[in-house]
């Protein structure tokens, strides 16, 4: 539900619409052309920008990532979480020590396993994003639980792990094809010499990299996936490697086969000039063994590297890491996860530093939802808004921003309770929307073109009559 009045519609719904148009065999060549034109016009870039999502599958519990520290706050959550909450004492060498403290006396500290990114962050290197999460519109409780859905739409298929994934990737539920990191991308096209590396996924099919024009390449951590018969000789024969080779790669008059064979070629291609690229590329940061996040993010590392060799100005990336949903065993389980994103994140960082691009990178995570501030006796349930990373040299770090909301999970007329809707699942005080436009603006997206990437953004900031609910929440650098 993107509540979009037609006149907002942009030329990028157009062409979505015109593109399903000739699929069903109507000015299929109109559309492609048009896309074509629109996207060469979207912006120019003369230097270089990478944006890597850190997915985190499952649904990360936010109350014992971003762990609440001051006296007040840390008794509450305490007694609320009882057995899985943290002590205090094991946080003190995370804790969080901003630029400017948090109104009325609030600190935080990231979770035990997490030093690396506590040290990025309290060298000034990242930054947290407080309670951000899906939303259509702004939400105070009230207008959640009101019966009108009409003047108060909330995300589709809230609490559900498939469907909220696919949300915080694309603003639509399970089964949208078209994602903000794609419609990012598809902006971005003409500013590289190959657009097929826009948008680079090292953690297979994503919906956040897909866009109208831009392509998901997929890589493995080991690099770009080549075709069998046409890397290795077939049976130790070169001879029939070559002629398998020739075979699927040979033009045809049937349209439909002809397509297949540009697509073969495509990817062929690619994976040769990525793998030339890569060979060419070396980087001495070591990356932590036995961290599936940390390979992925060695490769983007790699990748970047030989952004020269392939022509890239402007890249979006995807890794993602899975295991959080954590109903059971959140003590024993969440301390290895957290240790690996961090670990892969801080390792990550240095390799942009020993590449010279540590303020051209951003990293940022996301995932299903947060969990509720309550126990359920061995670990928590699903819940919505959550606390979120961004690392790299271009973050205003240092700083959390946001909202912090109050620990609470009763469920009165007081301030404290207006910002959860039941159990602790925070109601989101900042949307996906702004998050990501904050980054968007960052990578080079102009103003005017943001409702093309991000639907619901058209409902934020104070165009919207909402300056509460800022287009950039600031945590990022100029464009």
């Amino acid at each position: 539900m993107h509540l979009l009045q037609p006149e907002l519609h942009t030329r990028r719904a157009f062409l979505r619409r015109s593109t399903q148009l000739g699929l069903a065999g109507t000015a299929l060549p109109f559309a492609m052309n048009l896309a074509a034109m629109g996207e060469a016009a979207a912006f120019a870039a003369n230097d270089y920008k990478a944006l890597v999502c850190v997915f985190l599958y499952g649904g990360n519990d936010y109350a014992n990532t971003v762990v609440t520290y001051d006296d007040a706050s840390h008794g509450r959550y305490s007694a609320i979480r009882g057995s899985i909450a943290l002590p205090k004492a094991s946080l003190t060498p995370t804790l969080l020590n901003p630029s400017t403290p948090l109104p009325d006396g609030r600190q935080y500290a990231l979770h035990p396993a997490m030093t690396g990114l506590a040290g990025l962050f309290n060298s000034g290197k990242a930054a947290v994003q407080l309670n951000v999460g899906p939303l259509v519109v702004p939400l105070t409780r009230a207008q959640y639980n009101s019966p009108d859905r009409k003047a108060y739409p909330v995300p589709p298929k809230l609490f559900s792990h498939n469907d909220q994934q696919s949300v915080w990737q694309s603003s639509s539920p399970e089964g949208s094809t078209v994602g903000w990191g794609g419609n990012i991308g598809d902006l971005a096209l003409s500013s590289n010499g190959n657009s097929l590396f826009t948008c680079i996924a090292v953690t297979g099919n994503a919906v956040f990299l897909s866009g109208d024009s831009a392509l998901q390449y997929q890589v493995s951590t080991n690099g770009a996936v080549a075709i069998n018969g046409v890397k290795n000789n077939v049976y130790g024969s070169s001879a029939v490697r070559g002629a398998l080779s020739a075979l699927i790669q040979q033009p045809s008059a049937h349209t439909l086969e002809n397509e297949y064979t540009r697509v073969t070629t495509r990817a062929v291609t690619s994976e040769s000039q990525i793998t030339g690229a890569l060979a060419g590329t070396t980087l001495g940061t070591p990356f932590p063994a036995n961290n599936s996040l940390a390979d992925q993010l060695k490769m983007v590392a790699r990748l970047i590297g030989s952004r020269n060799a392939l022509g890239s100005k402007r890249q979006v990336f995807m890794v993602s890491l899975g295991g959080f949903d954590l109903h059971d065993n959140l003590i024993s389980q969440q301390p290895l996860l957290m240790q690996r994103v961090s670990d892969a994140l801080t390792a990550f960082h240095s390799a942009t530093v020993e590449l010279g691009v540590a303020d051209k990178v951003t990293a940022f995570t996301a995932s299903d939802f947060g969990r509720t501030l309550s126990s359920n006796g061995d670990g928590s349930d699903h819940g919505w808004g959550s606390h979120h990373l961004v690392v790299g040299g271009a973050v205003k770090g240092k700083a959390f921003y946001g909202s912090a909301p109050p620990v609470s999970i009763t469920n009165t007329a007081a301030p404290e309770d207006q910002w959860h809707v039941g159990q602790g699942r925070l109601l989101p005080t900042t949307s996906v929307d702004q998050y990501a436009a904050t980054l968007a603006r960052w990578f080079g997206v102009a103003d005017s073109q943001m409702a093309g990437v991000l639907p619901n953004i058209t409902h934020f900031g104070a165009a919207a009559g909402r300056p509460d609910y800022p287009v950039d929440m600031g945590f990022m650098g100029p464009p």
